[in-house]
């Protein structure tokens, strides 16, 4: 399998990308994507439902997986429905939603609460794993189509890259505020079901700091306890919450193994 085309039925992306337990985390990543004051802009001024957020990111982050899981050529379709969304931040910046570091920092906060999914509510990856999983979102990445040029080589990399742009481009303020209650309190789609506590307890460090957060010991517990419920949860026949993550992997015959799904030691 070329560097460029890893994916398939035994990629750890496949296997874990399409778990619904992904969902559970996502509201990690749309916090932060939402501190940054270009992609805030992008989703109120073009979003069709800019008052519902998870709505909104229901639709992007399945079309998002569906990448994922098919060798079809989906980058026409990328820049199609991303060409329009430009226009002024809060801050009087300009921006653009195919501008290569507004597009690759939304890939990198979804890639990075994936891989903390995994190790929250799963199990923890080694450090080979890690290395494997990220070259995988890095093939995933390939398929929309955009440069490649803020993209880190490795996992490593990856982690310096990611602290840095949290640092240097996240910020509070108005573009986030409208947001806030329906990313701590989702109303829609599966992480509605989160414990308020668990998605405190979920969310980055830098997201903390910038919005005053103090994650108690009772936030802890929560997601702590939600982990376990969520782990046995895996057994269930609608594991892969995304139809075409199910449709592959019964194709290829790759499920999860048995030992990947409970029997695991404590989140952190």
């Amino acid at each position: 399998m070329t560097e460029a085309d890893r994916l398939g039925p035994d990629s750890l992306l496949w296997r874990y990308l399409g778990d619904r337990r992904y969902l559970f985390m996502l509201p990690r990543s749309v916090c932060l994507l939402m501190l940054h004051p270009s992609i805030a802009a992008g989703i109120t001024q073009h979003a069709l439902m800019r008052d519902h957020i998870w709505l909104h990111k229901k639709r992007t982050v399945t079309q998002a997986v569906n990448i994922a899981y098919t060798h079809h050529d989906m980058a026409p379709l990328i820049r199609f429905s991303h060409d329009h969304v430009k226009g002024d931040t809060d801050l009087g910046t300009k921006y653009h939603a195919l501008s290569p570091d507004i597009f690759h920092f939304q890939h990198a906060a979804y890639v990075e609460t994936l891989i903390t999914m995994v190790n929250t509510f799963i199990r923890p990856l080694d450090a080979a794993e890690h290395e494997d999983l990220y070259q995988d979102c890095c093939s995933w990445y390939r398929r929309y189509g955009i440069s490649t040029r803020p993209m880190p080589g490795t996992w490593g990399d990856f982690l310096e890259y990611f602290d840095e742009r949290c640092r240097s481009d996240l910020s509070a303020g108005p573009h986030f505020e409208r947001y806030r209650s329906e990313i701590f309190a989702p109303s829609d789609w599966t992480m509605r079901h989160v414990p308020r506590r668990a998605i405190r307890a979920m969310q980055h460090p830098r997201a903390q700091e910038l919005l005053g957060l103090e994650v108690s010991a009772a936030d802890r517990r929560s997601l702590r306890r939600f982990t376990r419920t969520a782990r046995l949860s895996a057994t269930l026949p609608r594991h892969h919450w995304n139809a075409k993550a199910r449709t592959v992997l019964r194709a290829g015959n790759h499920g999860i193994p048995a030992h990947h799904a409970g029997g695991l030691p404590e989140p952190p």
